[in-house]
C-alpha cells in the first residue's frame, strides 16, 4: 500500500487541488484529460508509486475538485501549463517528470515550453495536434452546444448522475463524476480552448530537449496516431509506443504501465538531457 494525501494551493486567485501518491525524490506530475477529474489516473498513480515514484495528480482549473469559474478567458492551454509549473513551485520541486493524457498531454507540452530546464522527462499519451482538428470539431462541438444551449437539461442530468452510488468500477466512477459536473463551467472550459491554441506551435515543440515517451493510439480520430508519430519526429529525444487500443492503459494496463515505469527509471538513472546530446528516436 502507498500513502495518499490531498492538498491544495492558490494560483492566480483560484484554488487548485492535487493528490500525492507515495513519496521520495522521483516526482512525476500526471495530468488528466479534458473535463475529467484527476482520479482518472488513480490506478496508474498507485502502480507507479509502488515502484518508488512520488506521483502527483492535479485537477486543473475547471476540473474535478478545483475551482470552476465560469469565465471562458480563464481557460487556455498556456494557462493550464502555468498551473502545472505552479504546482511544482508550491511543492518546491526543482525537477520532475511531467505527463498527461489527451488534454493533459498538450498541457505537458505547454509546461515543457514554459519551464524546459525543470523537465526531467515527458510522458505524452494521446496528444491532440494538427491532424486531430476535424475529429475534435466533430466530437466536441455537439458537446459544447449541449452544455451551452441545453444547460437546463444537462444540469438535470448532472444532478441525477450525482445521486448514483459509486463503487461499481473505477471507470464508472470517473464517468459519473464527469457527468455530475455543473455544465456552465464545463462549457466555459470548452469555449476557452476553442478560441485558443491547441498546443505549442511546431517551432516551439521542436526545441523541447527532454526525454519523451509518446504513447499513440490507432483508430482514434480525436487522438490520431499520425499526431503521435509526427510529434516524436519533432521532439529532439522522443520515443514512440503504440497502444493496442484507446482503453489499453485503463482496462489492461500491465504493458503500458511497465513501459512508463521503465521510462521513469531511465529518466532518474541518467543525467538530465542537454542540448549537446545526440538526438535519440525509436519506436516500439
Amino acid at each position: 500500500m502507498v500513502s495518499v494525501s490531498t492538498g491544495e494551493f492558490v494560483h492566480d486567485g483560484h484554488r487548485l487541488v492535487y493528490n500525492e501518491y507515495g513519496s521520495g525524490a522521483r516526482p512525476f506530475l500526471l495530468l488528466p484529460g479534458l473535463l475529467l477529474p484527476q482520479t482518472m489516473h488513480r490506478p496508474l498513480a498507485q502502480a507507479l508509486a509502488e515502484r518508488g515514484n512520488r506521483v502527483i495528480t492535479l485537477d486543473l482549473l475547471g476540473h474535478g475538485a478545483s475551482d470552476r469559474p465560469r469565465d471562458m478567458w480563464r481557460y487556455s492551454m498556456p494557462l493550464f501549463g502555468a498551473q502545472a509549473v505552479a504546482l511544482l513551485d508550491h511543492l518546491e520541486i526543482d525537477e520532475a517528470v511531467v505527463g498527461g493524457t489527451s488534454l493533459g498531454a498538450n498541457v505537458t507540452l505547454e509546461a515543457a515550453v514554459l519551464a524546459q530546464d525543470r523537465m526531467r522527462g515527458l510522458v505524452i499519451e494521446m496528444p491532440v495536434l494538427d491532424n486531430a482538428l476535424l475529429g475534435c470539431a466533430l466530437a466536441f462541438t455537439p458537446l459544447l452546444v449541449s452544455l451551452t444551449f441545453g444547460e437546463p437539461l444537462t444540469r438535470l442530468v448532472s444532478r441525477l448522475a450525482s445521486r448514483v452510488p459509486r463503487g461499481l468500477t473505477h471507470l464508472a466512477d470517473v464517468g459519473l463524476d464527469w457527468i455530475s459536473q455543473d455544465p456552465a463551467p464545463s462549457a466555459a472550459v470548452l469555449q476557452g480552448l476553442f478560441f485558443g491554441r491547441v498546443a505549442p506551435p511546431r517551432s516551439e515543440r521542436s526545441r523541447i530537449e527532454a526525454r519523451s515517451l509518446v504513447i499513440g493510439h490507432g483508430r482514434d480520430p480525436v487522438h490520431p496516431f499520425s499526431d503521435s508519430d509526427a510529434l516524436v519526429r519533432e521532439l529532439r529525444n522522443g520515443r514512440l509506443i503504440e497502444a493496442n487500443s484507446l482503453l489499453e492503459l485503463r482496462l489492461a494496463p500491465a504493458r503500458l504501465t511497465g513501459e512508463i515505469a521503465r521510462f521513469l527509471d531511465e529518466c532518474w538513472r541518467r543525467p538530465a538531457r542537454t542540448a549537446a546530446d545526440a538526438p535519440e528516436a525509436a519506436s516500439a
